[in-house]
């Protein structure tokens, strides 16, 4: 006789992935430490009505929430065309771009802001040498130093997306791009009317993915622009975050607004997912 579950153990799988949202929560309700000793004292929702009052808050996430969009939509449209790119190309070149985009992957995010910050580098460039740009500073224009950065940040996501789709690609039947060629589709509309329908499921996860990864973007802002650029112009809120709670010690504000980032992401997600279930399609 096999033996009973214990439901112990399903309440602990449970509980176990939000462990470590515990902490935070509590500390955007409570200041990790009183000051000189004095015991910390719980503030509720204090944390929360300083950050949505301050108009800093609100300057970053719309940056944040524009530049992810911004780079989610680059990173789709690279990966995409990659990926098709590579269902036509030789076994040759197949291989060499698929080396190349796995080595951009598998590079850390420290080691390639680096990589392209010498590359655009003012004075020692080779892009401002090849262009004829003597000493420009691409990082210092608030919307140029942006669009380099979300550069990197698609240069670092654009394989998984790639890989994924191409995937995916290899997956769909022959006989059913046949069909459609004999019934007179050409590329664009076989892609259209009939690829993107059935990788609707992969297109679902690299979106979701894409957007939780370009919304929580760290590394390359944080080290390339020494920490949110000139007067903050190219914050982000996980900077925005990192310096409320340790460059200026306050760490339930830096707390809730990892709290306040995680819950964009889930609705954002939720509503995506409720857009792609009202079109009838299997996800």
């Amino acid at each position: 006789m096999a033996a009973a579950a214990d439901p112990r153990g399903a309440g602990a799988a449970v509980r176990l992935p939000a462990l470590p949202a515990r902490p935070v929560v509590h500390i955007g309700v409570r200041p990790a430490t009183g000051e000189r000793g004095v015991p910390a004292r719980f503030l509720g929702t204090g944390n929360y009505a300083t950050l949505f009052s301050d108009g800093e808050f609100w300057t970053v996430l719309a940056q944040t929430v524009g530049f992810a969009a911004a780079c989610v939509a680059a990173t789709l449209a690279v990966g995409a065309a990659l990926a098709v790119l590579l269902t036509r190309v030789g076994r040759v070149p197949r291989l060499l771009l698929s080396f190349a985009a796995l080595a951009a992957w598998s590079a850390p995010a420290m080691t390639g802001s680096v990589v392209w910050m010498f590359l655009f580098d003012t004075n020692l460039g080779l892009v401002n040498e090849v262009l004829g740009l003597d000493g420009y500073n691409w990082l210092y224009d608030r919307d140029v130093a942006f669009t380099l950065i979300g550069a990197v940040v698609v240069w670092h996501s654009f394989p998984f997306v790639m890989v994924t789709l191409y995937a995916g690609i290899q997956a769909v039947p022959h006989e059913v791009l046949e069909a459609a060629e004999l019934d007179g589709a050409g590329p664009w509309l076989a892609w259209r009317r009939i690829m993107v329908p059935m990788l609707r499921p992969i297109i679902t996860i690299v979106v979701i993915q894409s957007v939780i990864w370009d919304f929580k973007v760290f590394t390359q802002v944080y080290v390339m622009t020494g920490g949110g650029g000139i007067a903050g112009q190219n914050m982000v809120l996980n900077v925005y975050a990192y310096q409320q709670a340790f460059a200026s010690s306050q760490y339930g504000l830096g707390s809730a607004i990892g709290v306040v980032m995680t819950a964009i992401l889930v609705v954002v997600t939720l509503l995506y997912l409720r857009a792609l279930r009202r079109t009838g399609e299997d996800l």
